[in-house]
């Protein structure tokens, strides 16, 4: 499939400040990439308001939108340095990695523990800011470890040691989850 090509006539009515493409890119568009703000800011007015700024952004750089993406996987990326660089500005913590943090936590056992997605997202939401970014941009937007650290600013270990500390708070949170079902 040739991705560059996808919704090619929109993106160039876009280009030409077509209100009615613009309006239907943002309905194609909008409710991927606020669930991609709400992820990562984990605040629905900030979200909103992350939303309709990165689609103002989109609709002002429209013509250096190369084609050599999807149209989609270019305003992903708006969104996602947008929602970072609103994360930055809140003073985004994150622990560098140092000798401290060697040692291997155990499993947490959650047998028996039904899980659904609302269960998982709230525990996602109480992660540090610093774990939730590192987390959502690793395992729901992709990004590997190097790009990560490129787009935080931080190295690769420390995007990994994130990403880990994460993994073990969400562990933690949903086991605390169990004990209050039980």
């Amino acid at each position: 499939m040739d991705y560059g090509s996808t919704h090619r006539e929109i993106v160039e009515k876009c280009m030409r400040g077509n209100r009615k493409a613009q309006f239907e890119l943002y309905r194609l568009y909008s409710r991927a990439m606020y669930n991609i703000c709400l992820r990562m800011i984990n605040d629905d007015l900030d979200a909103e308001d992350l939303l309709q700024q990165s689609f103002v952004d989109v609709f002002t750089k429209m013509n250096s939108f190369r084609y050599e993406s999807s149209i989609g996987a270019w305003i992903k990326r708006i969104v996602v340095n947008n929602c970072i660089n609103f994360l930055k500005k809140r003073r985004l913590k994150i622990e560098s990695l140092d000798d401290r943090y060697h040692h291997v936590a155990q499993e947490v056992p959650i047998d028996g523990l039904v899980l659904n997605v609302n269960t998982i997202n709230s525990a996602i939401c109480k992660l540090p800011d610093g774990y939730r970014a590192v987390f959502n941009l690793y395992l729901f937007e992709g990004y590997d470890h190097q790009e990560i650290g490129q787009i935080l600013d931080i190295t690769e270990a420390t995007s990994k040691s994130q990403y880990s500390r994460a993994k073990r708070k969400l562990r933690d949170l949903l086991a605390g989850q169990k004990l209050m079902i039980e």
